[in-house]
């Protein structure tokens, strides 16, 4: 169930942005933020009825629909992999651009500088039985990255300060922000998207 970091099938990177960030939309990120987290929410959200005929929202990940597809016909489709893909990258260049790591407001369907990328994986080779208990078995990942996330918040203060005077996010800070994303990023691979059987490793390294 262990990989090294190098071979997990789900990577993050973000552009370090090497140059002055605008102070303005800095400075009221918490309020720039807000539509695109509307946007994201009606996207995410539970899906809600109106009527026989009306619905808003989508129902974020399909996690509960693989769970059973998986356990009972050892199949992934094609297209909610996407789906689920398409979503996560979505979702994270928002965190990237509240979390300051990048100045340019996020887009619903490009990349930017926030390459996320999973491996669409062979249902044959899952283990048939895994998805019901891996939520489980991250429980010690989501200790570690419970106290990662209160780190992570601080590091986001102290760069929102350090940007309005110096108009640059401190690298270090910058790394271990982007660290905390990715060790997310493979635990819900492995916990929720049910992409991976590889345990994820406790490190914020590639």
């Amino acid at each position: 169930m262990n990989a090294i970091a190098t071979e997990f099938p789900a990577t993050l990177e973000v552009d370090y942005p090497d140059r002055e960030l605008n102070r303005l939309t800095t400075f009221f990120r918490a309020l720039m933020v807000i539509p695109i987290a509307i946007v994201l929410a009606f996207v995410a959200g539970p899906t809600i009825h109106a009527g026989s005929r009306v619905a808003f929202g989508s129902g974020g990940v399909l996690f509960p629909a693989t769970v059973l597809m998986l356990l009972f016909r050892q199949k992934y489709p094609r297209w909610w992999f996407d789906w689920n893909l398409a979503l996560v990258r979505f979702s994270t260049r928002v965190s990237a651009y509240a979390a300051l790591l990048t100045d340019e407001y996020p887009s619903t369907d490009e990349n930017q500088g926030v390459r996320l990328d999973l491996t669409y994986p062979n249902a044959q080779s899952l283990g048939r039985w895994l998805p019901l208990v891996k939520w489980f078995l991250a429980i010690p990942h989501y200790i570690v990255l419970g106290f990662l996330g209160l780190a992570a918040i601080a590091c986001i203060v102290i760069a929102w300060f350090a940007i309005l005077f110096t108009g640059r996010y401190p690298r270090g800070l910058f790394d271990f922000v982007v660290g905390v994303f990715r060790w997310w990023l493979r635990v819900a691979a492995y916990a929720f998207l049910l992409t991976t059987d590889c345990y994820p490793p406790f490190q914020l390294s590639p």
